[in-house]
């Protein structure tokens, strides 16, 4: 078994300009994200859990998996779901890490007051 070590030194063979990488740091990607409250499971009749703020990234380069074509990603922040108390937190959050964000107002539901003899009117 030959196993190459590195020695240490420099790399002439690389030219006067050496080696160059792109960044990956997280300040040089630009993310985005979509700050919403989430829809009650339709399991509820209450409205318990549904004042939290959700901070969801977005996918930003999707690729179809060839085998079995489902949508994948090599970002890991499309993982992360980050709850909030208030939409003020999430955006000032967003604001802090320099993260492109939409927000997405709720909806108010419409209430429609029936009583049971409703159902036998004509």
């Amino acid at each position: 078994m030959v196993r190459s070590v590195a020695q240490p030194g420099s790399a002439s063979g690389l030219g006067p300009e050496g080696r160059r990488f792109e960044s990956c740091h997280s300040d040089h990607i630009m993310k985005k994200a979509k700050i919403y409250i989430p829809n009650k499971n339709p399991m509820q009749s209450g409205n318990g859990k549904t004042d939290k703020w959700i901070l969801e990234y977005e996918t930003v380069d999707p690729t179809n998996n060839p085998l079995m074509g489902w949508e994948s990603s090599s970002d890991t922040y499309t993982e992360l779901k980050l709850e909030f108390s208030s939409a003020e937190l999430a955006i000032n959050y967003a604001k802090k890490k320099k993260i492109d964000y939409e927000l997405i107002q709720p909806r108010k539901r419409k209430i429609v007051k029936k009583s049971y003899a409703d159902n036998f009117l004509k």
